[in-house]
């Protein structure tokens, strides 16, 4: 159990920073009270990654050599794209996660804008949840999840989205103008090939 929650805090928590729910978080925090903003957000990831962890379970039920390996291809390939996506980065990239976001926002908010804290919490609920769907770290906690304990891979999932869900909220004016994406795109990447060789390491 907690190899599961290790993985599962390290690998979210590297791979969330910089994401569009992270700036989501951070745009949300700048126009409505932080604290609603970090109630709705951390929910809508906590939920997620509760529906990840089942959905890791139901492909558990395949042979343990067919978890094994789609895992280690899974890593792999999640790796290769992160680390090529960032070798065609410009040097000075780091906006395009915000821009995304903001694009995300203000669409969403075009006809509608929350007045009062049950609606600040649902939309930052809502957004988040919806561009969480079929992101990288949906996709690794239920690879995740499939393979280890799904008690401590959610529990470690769940504390790392709250972590950056607080780095986001807390001082994400800051970091959204100093965290380098493509680095952080090199350092996830890296990060998911580790997971792929322990695998291949431990075998079946």
């Amino acid at each position: 159990m907690l190899t599961a929650f290790t993985a599962g805090l390290i690998l979210i928590t590297i791979s969330e920073l910089g994401d569009k729910t992270f700036f989501i978080a951070v745009l949300l925090a700048m126009r409505h009270p932080p604290q609603l903003v970090f109630l709705g957000v951390a929910t809508a990831l906590a939920a997620m990654t509760g529906v990840s962890v089942v959905m890791g379970q139901i492909v558990a039920l395949l042979p343990k050599a067919v978890i094994h390996y789609g895992g280690i291809g899974l890593f792999l390939i999640l790796g290769t794209n992160l680390i090529y996506t960032a070798s065609q980065m410009p040097h000075n990239q780091g906006e395009d996660g915000m821009e995304e976001a903001q694009l995300t926002l203000n669409t969403a908010q075009r006809d509608y804008q929350p007045i009062n804290p049950i609606g600040i919490v649902c939309t930052s609920f809502l957004l988040t949840f919806v561009a969480e769907w079929g992101d990288r770290t949906q996709v690794a906690t239920i690879t995740l999840a499939a393979a280890n304990d799904r008690y401590g891979v959610m529990v470690g999932a769940i504390i790392g989205h709250i972590i950056c869900t607080l780095i986001a909220i807390l001082c994400g004016r800051w970091c959204a103008n100093r965290i380098s994406e493509k680095m952080i795109h090199y350092i996830g990447g890296g990060l998911f090939w580790v997971f792929a060789f322990v695998a291949i390491a431990e075998g079946v």
